[in-house]
C-alpha cells in the first residue's frame, strides 16, 4: 500500500541544454507535478504555469533543502548529520540498496527534517515510498526523458485529496434482493475511512469500512460492504469502475472523511444475494442514489461520525463526492448525461 501524503518533484536541472530542461518541466506540469528543481537562470520557466521552482546551486536548494549524492558510507554519515538541522535532504544514488535507505528513514523520522529520494522510474518510487512501511517523505523524479515522467500519472492523480460535501437524505426505501459486493482489501482501514460508491458518477457516497464492532459481529477493517453490482466506485486516476467488475489484485482508492486518499489493492470481492435499501439524497439542486445492503453493519459517513444505513432518516446529512459531467468507460467527459 502506498501512502499518498507524499511529495513528488521533478529534477529538471540535469541536462545542459535549456530547451531539454524546459521539456522536463512541461512534461511534469502536464502530469500534474508542480515542484521542479532547476538551474539558476531557469526562473523564466515559471511563466509556463503555476509551479514551485527550487533553484539548485552547488547541491543547495531553495527552502533549506540539500542534495546529497550517496557513493560511500561517508556520504551516508554526512546526510545523517543533517537530521534536525536541514528543512529537507534529497538523497541521490545510482546503486541504491534498501539497508542504507532504511538507516536514513529511521534516523530522520521524528527529526523535523524531511527526507526525499531520487527515483528513475515508477517502480523505484513505489519501493522508496513503502520502505519501512512509512517510506520517504517524497520522491524526486530523475530522468532526462520527458515521456518517462508521464509514467507517473497514476501515482500523481491518486495522491490528490478529493473534495467531500454533505448531502441531505431524502428517503430510504426497501427494494428487491440483489447481488451485493463486499470489497475485501489488503489494508486495514479506520473509522471514518472507506470507499466512494454511488449509482451516479456525479455523486459518490462515502461508505465506511467495517472498522467498528457492533456487539454481534467482529470488526473487519479490511472490508467495505460497498453495495450493488451496478454501482460505481472511485478508482485511481479519478476514474470509476463498476463494483461488479472488480477483481483481486486491482487497485482501489480509500478515502477518509477529510477527503484524504490512499491506494490499496483488492484481496477479493464477495458477491452474495442480499436485501437492499435504496438511499436517495440531495444537494438541493439534484437527487442522487445508491443501493446498499439492508444491514446494521453497513455505515455511511456523516459530518459527526458514521451511521448505520438502517438508522438513517430523512433530513440526516451524509458525506459524498460531487462532480459535474459524465463518464465514458469510467473516464470523466464533459457531456450532459442523466443517470436516473
Amino acid at each position: 500500500m502506498i501512502r499518498l501524503d507524499k511529495e513528488i518533484w521533478v529534477r529538471a536541472d540535469v541536462p545542459d541544454d535549456k530547451e531539454k530542461r524546459k521539456q522536463l518541466v512541461v512534461s511534469g506540469l502536464e502530469t500534474g507535478i508542480d515542484t521542479f528543481i532547476v538551474r539558476p537562470g531557469d526562473e523564466d520557466f515559471a511563466e509556463m504555469g503555476k509551479m514551485t521552482l527550487r533553484i539548485m546551486d552547488d547541491g543547495q536548494l531553495d527552502g533549506g533543502y540539500e542534495l546529497v549524492e550517496l557513493r560511500t558510507p561517508a556520504d551516508q554519515d554526512r546526510a545523517m548529520s543533517m537530521a534536525g538541522i536541514k528543512e529537507g535532504v534529497i538523497l541521490d544514488s545510482r546503486d541504491w540498496t534498501i539497508i542504507p535507505l532504511e538507516n536514513m528513514i529511521a534516523k530522520f523520522r521524528g527529526s523535523g527534517t524531511r527526507i526525499m529520494s531520487c527515483a528513475n522510474d515508477v517502480e523505484e518510487a513505489k519501493l522508496y515510498l513503502q520502505t519501512m512501511e512509512k517510506g520517504v517523505d517524497g520522491v524526486v523524479i530523475c530522468t532526462e526523458n520527458p515521456n518517462s515522467i508521464r509514467m507517473f500519472a497514476d501515482m500523481i492523480s491518486a495522491s490528490r485529496p478529493v473534495e467531500i460535501s454533505a448531502v441531505e437524505v431524502v428517503s430510504l426505501k426497501n427494494i428487491e434482493m440483489g447481488d451485493r459486493v463486499c470489497v475485501d482489501t489488503v489494508s486495514m482501514m479506520v473509522p471514518g475511512e472507506g470507499m466512494l460508491i454511488g449509482s451516479q458518477a456525479s455523486c459518490l457516497f462515502l461508505i465506511q469500512s467495517e472498522s467498528e464492532d457492533n456487539g454481534y459481529v467482529a470488526a473487519r477493517p479490511f472490508r467495505v460492504n460497498a453495495g450493488a453490482v451496478h454501482a460505481y466506485i472511485l478508482a485511481p486516476e479519478g476514474k470509476t469502475r463498476y463494483l461488479g467488475e472488480l477483481k483481486a489484485g486491482e487497485p482501489v482508492v480509500l478515502v477518509d472523511r477529510n477527503g484524504n486518499t490512499r491506494i490499496t489493492s483488492v484481496g477479493r470481492c464477495k458477491v452474495e444475494v442480499r436485501p437492499f435499501i435504496l438511499l436517495t439524497a440531495t444537494d438541493v439542486t439534484n437527487n442522487y442514489t445508491t443501493v446498499l445492503q439492508n444491514a446494521e453493519t453497513v455505515k455511511v459517513v456523516t459530518p459527526e461520525g458514521a451511521v448505520s444505513v438502517t438508522a438513517l432518516k430523512p433530513g440526516d446529512k451524509v458525506l459524498a463526492r460531487l462532480e459535474a459531467g459524465g463518464r465514458h468507460f469510467g473516464m470523466k467527459i464533459d457531456e450532459t448525461i442523466r443517470e436516473i
